[in-house]
């Protein structure tokens, strides 16, 4: 199945000149959210982890189903104030402000290995972000995954490390 052709494009949000790339329409169908979740879970096979992080909110979209289907483990980051129990944050800079988010501080095991799943990889700032949460915590972070990711952005300079895109835009 061509996952691509299941993508709305819309084209001048969230503002004008910005091609959004909507993922509710892989979501919607049923045929094809099985498709992108086995997808994404193949492009898994052979890494050793112990769990799966994935910020708010898309990265629960994605990352809640490849927990199910893999039997790890899934560790939500959320944005600042959200998680009840004691966090640590991280501040992270956005094209157009800045952002702040959070994990319990009990969720990440030092030497275990994580693997950070989202659905984009635009310029990678919420990512290296969460990998840098992880990282802090004295977790390991085996590799990322993304369902989407935009080349032009260069979000992997950012990012760093072991990248695995499902979908990429030029």
């Amino acid at each position: 199945m061509d996952l691509k052709k299941h993508i709305r494009e819309i084209y001048d949000f969230p503002i004008p000149g910005i091609l959004f790339r909507d993922i509710t329409t892989v979501l919607k169908d049923p045929d094809t959210l099985r498709v992108a979740v086995d997808a994404m879970a193949d492009l898994l096979e052979g890494v050793e982890f112990d769990a799966i992080i994935g910020p708010e909110s898309r990265g629960f979209i994605f990352g809640m189903p490849l927990a199910y289907k893999l039997n790890k483990g899934f560790i939500p980051v959320r944005k600042a104030g959200k998680l009840p129990a004691k966090t640590t944050r991280k501040e992270y800079a956005l094209e157009y402000g800045s952002a702040i988010i959070e994990i319990h501080r009990d969720a990440i095991v030092p030497g275990k290995q994580y693997v950070l799943i989202d659905d984009l990889l635009a310029t990678g700032g919420t990512a290296r972000a969460s990998v840098d949460l992880v990282e802090e915590m004295g977790g390991i972070v085996a590799t990322s995954i993304f369902f989407i990711e935009l080349s032009e952005l260069d979000g992997r300079k950012t990012l760093g490390g072991d990248i695995r895109s499902l979908l990429v835009y030029e």
